[in-house]
């Protein structure tokens, strides 16, 4: 199963329509304008919240809370490091190993792979691609992925 993100061009905050791989909508995606630290909020196609990636304050490096139906489930902390970026995540017991710069990044859950978040080149805005296996981690795999974004979005180590 995939999920495509596709980033809205002209909008003066992180917006992004999100569909399933016929391409038709699923989910959308809009962090806050007037927010202290990242505010990001994902809706369904009723326009109800699902889920929200929230920057924790008065911390040293970036660290994204991440909310589902209103629950913390996890977090995702950037680590200071002097080239490629590196990050600690504590989400459903999850890790995640590839190039986050060059959205070709893979997803585990133990010994098996949950996901893979890719590119996909030569699109109007950008346009990424998360393939995954169980329909079950749908939301759980694009909140971790949109989390992900919003760290390596931020100007900090």
């Amino acid at each position: 199963m995939k999920l495509l993100i596709k980033q809205r061009v002209f909008s003066w905050t992180d917006t992004y329509d999100v569909y399933d791989e016929l391409e038709n909508p699923k989910y959308f995606v809009r962090a806050e304008f007037l927010a202290l630290g990242h505010q990001i909020h994902v809706y369904d196609q009723n326009r109800r919240e699902v889920g929200a990636i929230r920057q924790k304050l008065f911390s040293l490096l970036p660290v994204f809370e991440v909310e589902m139906d209103g629950n913390t489930v996890g977090s995702v902390e950037k680590k200071f490091s002097f080239f490629l970026p590196r990050y600690e995540v504590d989400y459903m017991g999850w890790r995640v190993e590839g190039d986050f710069l060059g959205w070709d990044y893979d997803v585990y859950g133990g010994c098996s792979a949950v996901a893979h978040i890719s590119k996909q080149l030569f699109h109007w805005g950008d346009t990424y691609v998360i393939d995954f296996e169980n329909p079950q981690d749908e939301l759980a795999c694009l909140l971790l992925v949109i989390a992900i974004d919003a760290a390596n979005c931020t100007g900090n180590g």
